[in-house]
């Protein structure tokens, strides 16, 4: 596929990606919106209860071509794996309404952290869209890294190259690893806002 090509293809599953109806965006520095969440196995998922540790909340959908991307190539997985590391608690979470791309059920949504060897510490299910709303969430990947103390420290893409090509992340700048490194050792995260990219999250409204 040629560069142009791969340009138009991002630009395109990235049309109409702003949600509607969003709460007041969340801003670098401030208290990350606290919100209350089901998990796919019916567990309470609270930010409040996660206060002193690094929180990761990635948006995905598995029909996306750069969800993806980033799954065929066991980058996510391995992102996951060095965050839990780290002491850092990784959410996964779908927004995708009933009967759009990506929605999924628990089962569902335990199926494909299966098959995909994925390690998040829960994947929460927004059909409602509502956590995706409270964030402002666009795409899917769109990454937010939540410091110990609350603050959102990091909102923006996995990396820094558009594209669905997986030999592309080689020379990316891997912005959501270094934000989590970051949050984690302790320094300001070197680019706190950088722009996300994907297919659009799927609201229902």
């Amino acid at each position: 596929m040629s560069v142009f090509r791969t340009a138009l293809v991002v630009l395109l599953l990235c049309l109409g990606t702003a949600p509607r109806f969003a709460a007041a965006a969340p801003r670098i520095g401030a208290a990350a919106p606290d919100f209350t969440a089901v998990d796919s196995y019916g567990r309470t998922v609270h930010l409040a209860d996660l206060r002193g540790k690094v929180v990761v909340l990635e948006w995905t959908n598995d029909g996306c071509p750069i969800v993806g991307k980033w799954y065929r190539s066991g980058a996510m997985q391995q992102l996951q794996r060095d965050a839990a590391a780290k002491g850092a608690v990784w959410l996964s979470v779908i927004s995708s309404a009933p009967g759009t791309q990506g929605f999924a059920d628990g089962a569902r949504a335990n199926e494909l952290t299966a098959s995909r060897k994925a390690a998040p510490a829960h994947v929460v299910l927004d059909p409602t869209g509502t956590l995706g709303h409270r964030y402002s969430a666009m795409t899917t990947p769109h990454i937010f890294v939540i410091s110990p103390d609350g603050v959102l420290a990091y909102m923006g893409g996995a990396d820094s190259i558009a594209s669905t090509r997986t030999e592309d992340m080689a020379r990316a700048e891997p912005y959501a690893r270094e934000a989590v490194d970051a949050v984690v050792a302790g320094p300001s995260v070197a680019h706190p806002v950088t722009r996300p990219y994907g297919c659009s999250v799927k609201y229902g409204s």
